[in-house]
């Protein structure tokens, strides 16, 4: 028998693409929805992460795995799922979220009698299966870079943009040679030629959780992340605003609204470059849809994964669960999804 599914955050944007995909693949989870307020959706539960008054819906409805997909500052609902032996996997959590909760999970130690997964990363938490498929021997590797080519005109939720706006002026921190390296966002730029048609853009820092999870879990001793726009005009400008500081002159709102924009749909193009002492691969996807749909595809490799039974008890970070293989499989299946290594 199928466990109860309760994706929270299922009326939002992501939560939306991965209540779809769920349904197309695998028509006989038992699926629910838990936000803020009842929603016209089926099996629609009022969780909202902010009340634990309202986790009863949880145990009353047999919740067996609780996806997050929106954000919960103050880890009630981990805490909730540890001390109530309940499968958790989120995706939401930026870098400096992501390590609090990490730390708090691993404070229970031998407690923990379900699957407490992290799933954070531009890419849904599949850059170290991505990694490891090309390169298995992680010792070997001395360098990796991700880049990304985001689009001003994808489908966008609000999660990243707050985060940016609230964490632009703040400095955050790279990996070079296993020494910790505080930078910002938008600035040492270069040049980067991207796969897919798009060419030479100039790209920028960017703080994404696979920072963290290269260097302190995987112990890739150099890990930067970069990105631009679609539009040059924009990237240049977000380079122009950081270089003078005129971010640290602007509102919260303000800077809210700059990095807020959403449009109808656009592709999004990652490469991944992992530099050996011999060699040097890279990995290039592309998301046809955009960000929206893989990061809810590999949020569904993560469920379909620890509903297989496989997956002992314990704390996770997404690609530890998975055969390369099969995550490298499933990618490159996908309607969606254009994959090459060179």
């Amino acid at each position: 028998m199928r466990k109860n599914i309760l994706i929270i955050g299922g009326t939002g944007l992501v939560g939306k693409v991965i209540l779809r995909i769920l349904k197309e693949r695998n028509p006989d989870y038992n699926l629910f929805v838990g936000s803020r307020k009842l929603s016209n959706q089926r099996n629609s539960l009022v969780v909202d992460v902010a009340n634990p008054k309202t986790f009863s819906a949880i145990l009353e409805n047999e919740i067996g795995l609780i996806v997050m997909s929106t954000k919960d500052d103050t880890n009630e609902i981990l805490q909730f799922a540890i001390q109530n032996n309940i499968d958790y996997v989120d995706i939401t959590k930026p870098t400096p979220d992501l390590t609090v909760a990490y730390d708090l999970a691993k404070g229970y130690k031998q407690n923990i009698n379900s699957r407490i997964v992290f799933s954070s990363g531009w890419m849904g938490g599949i850059v170290g299966s991505l990694v490891d498929f090309v390169e298995s021997d992680k010792s070997k590797i001395q360098e990796i870079n991700l880049y990304i080519y985001y689009s001003v005109k994808d489908l966008a939720g609000k999660s990243s943009a707050n985060f940016l706006a609230q964490n632009i002026c703040k400095p955050f921190i790279v990996y070079e040679n296993n020494k910790a390296k505080n930078v910002k966002h938008f600035l040492n730029s270069e040049k980067f030629d991207f796969s897919f048609g798009i060419g030479k853009r100039q790209v920028y820092n960017l703080d994404v959780p696979d920072l963290f999870i290269l260097n302190q879990v995987e112990k890739i001793p150099t890990v930067w992340v970069k990105m631009t726009y679609n539009s040059k005009f924009i990237t240049r400008l977000m380079g122009y605003f950081q270089s003078f500081k005129i971010f640290n002159i602007m509102s919260l709102k303000e800077r809210q609204l700059l990095f807020g924009s959403s449009g109808n749909g656009d592709q999004t193009i990652f490469e991944i470059i992992i530099k050996t002492q011999q060699k040097t691969k890279k990995i290039s996807l592309q998301s046809v849809k955009g960000q929206a749909e893989l990061t809810a595809l590999s949020t569904v490799l993560h469920i379909e994964k620890m509903l297989s039974k496989t997956v002992s008890d314990g704390i996770y970070f997404s690609h530890q669960m998975h055969s390369s293989q099969e995550v490298y499989e499933a990618l490159e299946s996908y309607h969606a999804i254009n994959i090459k290594i060179n």
